[in-house]
């Protein structure tokens, strides 16, 4: 008998998950992702990286803005009759009157080693902390966030020229390999679902863009770490003669000085615990992304100039 799946989801990391489902044969009843959204210049809608890729594979798509209290919506997937309903950042909590919807549950592939790491920003989260692995944890929905019981994870290494697009791309390629054995699992009831060690929970609370602002006084392996883990979006930046530059990618330097001193005309600037960095690639506010060997070229900032209370 062929069981049907709903998929929700939203952004391209959901997308090769999705795309995997398709490819093994699972019937597909509808996915679910978040309704397009206006431009910068407002002048058209963006449909979601699901909602695109559902149309390519000609299945249908739902945008509900909200899911709490629609009947509408509930009516709808009420008379679906799924089996199983896969989720993968799909950005907003489903209701507990749609969690009883489905025969074997709502099961999330949740971007981190449960319980570490539960929340928004599990990726970016991580690298910032310097961690050196995560993963990605098949879980069960309750009624909290990111709190049910895990079926199975699957570890990562996070080496050091990572960043939260490099991982995302890994641990999105890891899900979409690992998700099928584990959907027949749970369908077959031959995968047990063990509680997660609540004591032990870590919390990855939504990015915010003040957050990127460096401080020069930090040590130099946590500057990188921030610098990694908000790339590309948000990112991380410093003001200078109130201009904002964004460092796109950076290494650990090998020179000392004044915290927040340019140490040479290529960009190595001091930590405050006596390293440095050594930017590769810089975005100027309002300019294209260039490496460092281009930026220098005219730019303000040279050997000897203070990045700090400028």
């Amino acid at each position: 008998m062929t069981r049907k799946i709903v998929f929700m989801g939203t952004p391209s990391f959901a997308v090769p998950i999705l795309k995997a489902l398709h490819k093994k044969k699972y019937l597909i009843s509808a996915t679910y992702t978040q309704p397009p959204q206006k431009s910068q210049r407002g002048q058209r809608y963006n449909k979601s990286p699901i909602h695109l890729i559902s149309e390519e594979l000609n299945i249908e798509c739902r945008t509900p803005r909200i899911l709490k209290g629609n009947n509408e919506e509930f009516n709808f997937f009420k008379k679906l009759d799924v089996d199983i309903v896969i989720v993968v950042a799909y950005g907003q909590i489903i209701p507990n009157d749609f969690l009883d919807l489905s025969k074997k549950g709502f099961i999330n592939i949740h971007a981190s080693l449960l319980p570490k790491w539960r929340g928004a920003a599990p990726i970016q989260r991580s690298i910032i902390n310097l961690e050196k692995e995560t993963g990605i944890s098949i879980m069960k929905i309750g009624e909290k966030l990111d709190t049910g019981p895990v079926c199975n994870s699957y570890k990562i290494d996070i080496k050091e020229n990572d960043n939260a697009e490099t991982i995302s791309t890994k641990l999105s390629i890891l899900a979409s390999e690992k998700i099928s054995e584990n959907i027949d699992g749970i369908l077959d009831d031959t995968v047990r679902f063990k509680e997660q060690d609540h004591n032990n929970a870590t919390y990855a609370s939504k990015i915010k863009k003040s957050e990127g602002e460096i401080k020069w006084s930090d040590n130099a392996e946590n500057i990188i770490g921030k610098i990694n883990g908000l790339y590309p979006s948000p990112g991380a930046f410093f003001i200078f003669k109130e201009e904002r530059y964004k460092i796109l990618k950076a290494e650990l330097g090998t020179k000392s000085g004044e915290i927040g001193e340019v140490m040479t005309s290529d960009l190595e600037i001091s930590c405050g615990d006596q390293k440095s960095i050594k930017v590769i690639e810089i975005q100027r506010q309002g300019k294209k992304p260039q490496n460092i060997n281009e930026f220098v070229l005219g730019s303000q900032i040279i050997k000897g100039s203070r990045l700090t209370n400028v």
